[in-house]
């Protein structure tokens, strides 16, 4: 089984230095992938990339990087210098954002999501596998007056997108590697998000998608307390639409109801629901909620069934 963690900076310290440690431990606990979500304040594609080069053997990837304030050639680039940095263990993640996020951030339409999604995956798909792109569409123009490969970025980065609903599991299907889902649980990965993206790539004559599911979760005896974080920390996705359609479809009231808590029995048996499910590869995060001992503790047991 692939099996991974999301790996989170500090809130002090040197952000670079900690996080390529936390790798490190994450490696030697023999979990196989560790992720980084973009933030406001350091950029995941870059961190991704040095962390790769600093942990041999460990594959590092992005979850995930909104595609509209941002322009496939410079993704492009980003991606394929990490690509280089992790000697081939590097994946792009890439996410549509919300609407909220794209117009009062950073001041950009938030328009045509699915026709953005499919002209991105397009221009990006010709620059990492050519090496250039000549591409007009009705949201956004990418071409290249000069390279735009880099040597050493063999072979060409996985693509993955945060896909969840009809419209673009069919597009991530077509036009890309991959689904990212979070807050996702057995039963809608299952019934919902596999067999979607499964036909949308078989009618495109691609390979069978990666599934990469985020999971959230901790291994710990103290229960309660971690149940609490986990309310604070999840709160925000209550309040997003694309997160409460697959809150619903579980059949849970709020994202704090699909946080994974309990022993090493309870998480083993989690995860292997959603490998059941279909996922192709299954990554906790929030694996903080119970402070460090509940972290490592959580990494132990993960490390472990990837071993397994």
């Amino acid at each position: 089984m692939t099996i991974g963690v999301a790996l989170y900076p500090p809130e002090s310290g040197n952000t670079v230095d900690i996080v390529v440690g936390q790798a490190r431990q994450a490696a030697e606990a023999g979990l196989r992938t560790a992720w980084f979500g973009q933030r406001f304040d350091y950029d995941a594609i870059a961190l991704a990339g040095i962390v790769g080069r600093e942990v041999p053997g460990l594959t590092v990837g992005t979850s995930a990087v909104p595609i509209f304030p941002r322009h496939p050639i410079l993704i492009s680039s980003q991606a394929q210098t990490s690509q280089a940095a992790a000697h081939g263990r590097f994946r792009l993640g890439l996410a549509l954002g919300s609407r909220t996020m794209s117009e009062s951030v950073f001041g950009v339409p938030y328009e045509r999501p699915i026709a953005r999604l499919r002209e991105f995956l397009v221009a990006l798909r010709s620059l990492l596998e050519t090496g250039g792109a000549e591409f007009t569409g009705e949201t956004l123009t990418a071409r290249t007056s000069m390279p735009a490969a880099v040597p050493g970025a063999d072979p060409a980065p996985p693509v993955l997108v945060a896909a969840m609903a009809p419209q673009a599991l069919r597009v991530t299907g077509e036009l890309a590697d991959g689904t990212l889902p979070l807050l996702a649980g057995p039963r809608t990965l299952g019934e919902h998000i596999v067999p979607e993206i499964t036909a949308a790539a078989e009618r495109a004559g691609r390979p069978a998608p990666r599934v990469v599911a985020f999971v959230a979760g901790v291994v710990t005896d103290d229960v309660d307390a971690a149940r609490e974080a986990a309310a604070r920390q999840t709160a925000f996705y209550d309040r997003v639409p694309s997160y409460r359609r697959v809150i619903e479809l579980e059949g849970a009231v709020k994202a704090a109801d699909l946080v994974e808590i309990g022993d090493e029995a309870a998480i083993a048996a989690a995860v292997r629901r959603y490998f059941d499910a279909g996922a192709t590869e299954v990554v906790l995060t929030q694996t903080d909620l119970a402070g460090d001992a509940g972290r490592l503790r959580t990494w132990k047991l993960l490390g472990e069934l990837a071993g397994g």
